[in-house]
């Protein structure tokens, strides 16, 4: 029996983006997904399947305008038996989701069918079905058919409420037997078993691990692995394993790749594991290949080709690679392929990718089928709560409860109902305390070396500061607008972005910009800090910028000065970046690591032990990416991290910006802070450090060339603006054209009144006198009232630079 179920006329009052005050949260969402049949712009068709009754039933619930399908038990009138395929009911805790909803919806239109709808049905048959909800429980249906018989067994094998002990999963071969003797037709739903089998293989897992490093850890883990470990590796192996999936969140440098082969291969010595699927970054394809082969035994393939190509391969298998090594972005096209493959372990490095769970990448990881997983990232928090959400759906989806309830925990909402912060971010950190292992550089410091960093600060060019201005100007034209309307369109955004980046690239060069003109300072500053450097002749560099176009400049001086180096950048084959690294690690000549952000994650370049950035990233969580490359588990050397920062820049205003997205990261991961204000919405935020960034320094004379050298250890001699008070702090960004245009305003005034009969003709248009008290007054015409207290506004700003504050 096949029914169509359309959109219907009336618009649902529920909001999507606002709970209702007169809704508790559940309520809300229970009504968004019937709001969903009803007003959605989409097409299901609901098939009736088997059943012993009319209502209570199977049905598949397809969705024309997605062409996916999905399978509902309709088994009561009451939501916890029922059930259906898709990861919403199964994560939602609601007890429905939206096909459920069609299919009473379809129910519903049908008055007879609503009739037996309302009945009190007790099927004839018993089963055990998975109860999907705050904690997920098997749970033990009895029938009308030999109740007496199966209530005897409840007794034995059950609580109170009929749901299955932990005791009983150890004997349920034992369980099944005996309700089968009583009656053929008993039921046990697929995803009751596969709990039941993964809890068991669980317990097992956790007691042989035990048992097998109780007494001889190091020579146990020096049978499957080829080099010595750290005791926090050692520690992160065995939790790996006895958690089945993970995520290792160790800061970065501390061996989180050593940490996954051990884990591979403790799986394959102890539970026969026999396919390894790794997801990383296309530029550390190659690099896996390499690690695995240093640290172990294993053989390592590496997907490259044509779709084709790499389904047959999957498709083939061998016995002598244990480990297939690919990208994320192939992970879509290759789905279908790599689940039929069957792997049983997924290492996903990186796995930062996937913090978007709106992406396709996103979507198509969290579908890869395998019994073990291991994630890795060092920061699983970059921007957002949220993300560390995504990453965990993968690992476990049931973790962590629906997006909906976690948000409603753990934001902080103002009365409009913007997000204003989070709370009770130490609770995330004890929930996830069984899947998540992080240790911070802090917990092994004494197995680290030392860092310093430093902020070298040098001048823009004339040439430089013009064109910054420029784009300055027309970014401050746009928050302008912004902050009359309260809105930009898409092409404003775009506009908006594009000066921003532009700011950043003229900071670093002219170059970048055009390709025609090099007007820069901080290429020469580099060079003069890689002569100091290099002087020690076992001396590497790693030198960072986000600009290719700049890495290019910095390789034609490198060339100059007869200095080796390798350049990395997005448009090296990944084929021939190993061979980069190689030749950076291996040859002595070779002093200099030149690379774009297509190194700065996952590359090992602790044979170095400077780093220059030459430009810093929007997010602090890229740049200690890049820091990460050499301060590493394993350094046996001091690290230097500098930091070029153009003065008076879009660049020197990002230095003390973006602190919530660590102080986030610290609470939810590192027992920080437990609750974190951000103050505004992520647009207005994002539109106030705008705003803030690209103020236009007061500076009493141009900085020039010559006065390079003086501003080299400007970092150390000058105070920060974060340490500065706030009215010297308020004086540096008013901006010039304001003193600028008010004496051109006074300039004029004294031009027009050197004149006396225009002083006789001005007075006379702006002097009034008072008709009651006879009082002279001066009179300002203005085009309306918002002028006025545009005005107000204005001078009161500006006195609060000059007044004491009280």
């Amino acid at each position: 029996m096949v029914k169509d179920t359309t959109k219907e006329s009336k618009e649902s009052k529920v909001s999507y983006h606002k709970k209702p005050e007169n809704m508790t949260v559940d309520e809300w969402q229970r009504e968004l997904r019937k709001a969903f049949v009803k007003d959605k712009k989409q097409e299901f068709v609901v098939k009736y399947l088997d059943g012993e009754h009319p209502v209570f039933a199977d049905y598949t619930v397809q969705n024309l305008s997605s062409g996916t399908s999905y399978k509902v038990a309709l088994r009561s009138r009451e939501s916890g038996p029922n059930f259906c395929t898709c990861l919403d009911f199964k994560t939602n805790m609601l007890g429905t989701c939206k096909h459920i909803e069609v299919v009473l919806y379809y129910i519903n239109k049908d008055k007879k069918l609503v009739s037996l709808l309302n009945e009190n049905y007790r099927p004839s048959y018993s089963s055990i079905y998975l109860k999907y909800g705050s904690a997920r429980a098997v749970m033990f249906r009895i029938g009308i058919n030999n109740a007496e018989k199966y209530e005897e067994l409840a007794r034995k094998y059950c609580d109170k409420q009929y749901r299955l002990l932990p005791s009983t999963f150890n004997r349920i071969d034992e369980f099944l037997k005996a309700v089968e003797k009583i009656s053929s037709d008993f039921r046990s739903y697929p995803d009751a078993l596969d709990f039941i089998i993964t809890a068991r293989e669980d317990r097992a897992r956790c007691a042989l691990v035990s048992r097998k490093i109780a007494s001889r850890k190091e020579k146990f883990f020096a049978s499957f692995l080829k080099v010595p470990l750290y005791s926090f590796q050692q520690e992160g192996i065995i939790f790996a394993v006895r958690a089945g999936r993970c995520l290792i969140a160790d800061d970065m440098g501390l061996g989180k790749t050593i940490q996954a082969v051990g884990v591979a291969e403790l799986l394959r010595k102890e539970f026969g594991t026999s396919k390894v699927l790794i997801v990383c970054p296309t530029s550390l394809k190659y690099q896996w290949q390499t690690e695995i082969a240093r640290f172990s035994d294993s053989k390592a393939q590496v997907m490259e080709g044509s779709a084709l190509d790499r389904w047959k391969i999957y498709g083939a298998g061998s016995v002598e690679n244990y480990y297939t090594v690919t990208s994320y972005n192939v992970i879509e096209a290759d789905l279908k392929a790599i689940n039929q493959a069957e792997f049983d372990l997924v290492i996903l490095d990186e796995a930062q990718r996937i913090k978007n769970w709106q992406t396709k990448t996103a979507r198509a990881v969290k579908r890869i089928v395998s019994r073990y997983a291991v994630v890795l990232t060092g920061t699983p928090i970059e921007n957002k709560l949220e993300e560390l959400y995504s990453i965990i759906q993968f690992i476990d989806p049931y973790k962590m409860g629906p997006l909906y309830r976690f948000l409603e925990e753990h934001q902080m909402r103002d009365k409009t109902g913007k997000v204003v912060g989070y709370r009770e971010l130490n609770k995330i950190q004890t929930l996830l305390s069984d899947v998540v292992i992080r240790r911070t550089r802090s917990e092994v410091l004494k197995q680290l070396p030392g860092r310093t960093d430093k902020n070298l600060f040098v001048p823009l060019t004339k040439e430089q500061d013009d064109i910054h201005q420029d784009y300055a100007q027309e970014v401050s034209k746009l928050v302008n607008k912004w902050k009359r309307f309260g809105y930009l369109d898409e092409k404003d955004r775009q506009k908006l972005l594009i000066s921003l980046n532009c700011m950043r690239m003229v900071s670093d060069s002219t170059f970048i910009l055009d390709q025609e003109t090099r007007f820069d300072t901080k290429i020469e500053e580099l060079m003069s800090i890689l002569e100091n450097l290099l002087m020690a002749a076992d001396q590497k560099i790693v030198v960072f910028s986000q600009w290719e176009r700049m890495t290019r400049l910095v390789g034609k001086e490198l060339e100059n000065r007869r200095v080796g180096f390798t350049h990395l950048h997005g448009g090296v084959p990944s084929k021939k970046r190993k061979a980069l690294l190689d030749e950076f690690s291996n040859n002595t000549d070779c002093r200099v690591f030149l690379s774009t952000d297509a190194g700065g994650v996952g590359l090992n370049l602790q044979c170095a032990s400077a780093i220059i950035n030459l430009d810093l990233p929007w997010n602090p969580a890229v740049l200690e990416q890049r820091i990460g490359r050499i301060y590493r588990h394993g350094q046996k050397r001091n690290v230097s991290v500098i930091n070029l920062v153009s003065k008076g820049s879009i660049e020197e205003r990002m230095l003390d910006l973006l602190k919530f997205k660590a102080s986030l990261f610290a609470g939810a991961l590192d027992g920080g802070a437990d609750e974190i204000f951000m103050g505004e919405d992520k647009f207005k935020r994002f539109m106030g450090q705008v705003e803030k960034i690209t103020a236009v320094p007061m500076r009493n004379e141009p900085i020039t060339l010559s006065e390079t050298d003086a501003q080299k250890d400007a970092s150390e001699k000058k105070p920060t603006q974060q340490s500065m008070p706030l009215e010297e702090k308020v004086a540096q960004t008013v901006p010039t054209e304001l003193f600028a245009s008010a004496a051109k305003l006074f300039g004029n005034l004294s031009a027009v009144l050197a004149d006396k009969q225009n002083l006789e003709k001005v007075t006379a248009t702006f002097v009034g006198k008072d008709k009651v008290t006879g009082k002279q007054f001066l009179k300002i015409p203005l085009e309306n009232e918002q002028a006025v207290k545009n005005a107000v506004d204005a001078v009161s700003n500006l006195l609060s630079v000059f007044l004491p504050r009280t």
